[in-house]
């Protein structure tokens, strides 16, 4: 029985994650394994890339063949380069662990205590500022009283 180290696809149309399975090389790309050995994601930045390292020597040693694409997935690890007695390549890229919600949380919440309350955002409008608008509208009123007076004695 020939013996291939392939990937199963899963995931949806656009956001493809695969398996990194061992399985005869007779059967279809998402059948049935003999064993699930890794994992590919993609689409992450940067890919993420688990290997079970012990297992996969164990199957290349036994005679399995990789796929292309499985292939370049054991350089980047470094596995196909052990199996090979090969000098190993510089270390993958791994993703920044995210920071913790809550913990950005509680500093959000300390930085907003530290504020003083009771403070408008906006300034709020002076009594005089009030009066200053009331006069100019009365001025502007009257103004447009006295020309309409005026039109209508030249009539």
């Amino acid at each position: 029985m020939a013996v291939k180290i392939k990937l199963k696809r899963l995931g949806k149309i656009r956001s493809p994650h695969y398996r990194i399975i061992v399985a005869d090389s007779r059967t279809r790309r998402d059948g049935r394994a003999i064993e699930e050995i890794g994992l590919y994601h993609p689409v992450q930045n940067p890919s993420r890339i688990e290997v079970d390292s012990e297992r996969v020597q164990y199957w290349l040693s036994v005679g399995a063949q990789p796929t292309e694409p499985v292939e370049a997935i054991l350089k980047v690890t470094g596995d196909w380069q052990k199996f090979k007695g090969l000098p190993a390549p510089e270390p993958m890229k791994v993703a920044e662990p995210k920071a913790d919600k809550r913990v950005l949380f509680e500093a959000a919440a300390k930085e907003s205590a530290d504020e003083p309350k009771g403070e408008a955002i906006t300034p709020k409008a002076k009594k005089a500022d009030k009066a200053d608008k009331a006069d100019k509208k009365a001025d502007a009123g009257e103004s447009a009283d006295a020309s309409a007076t005026t039109e209508s004695t030249e009539a």
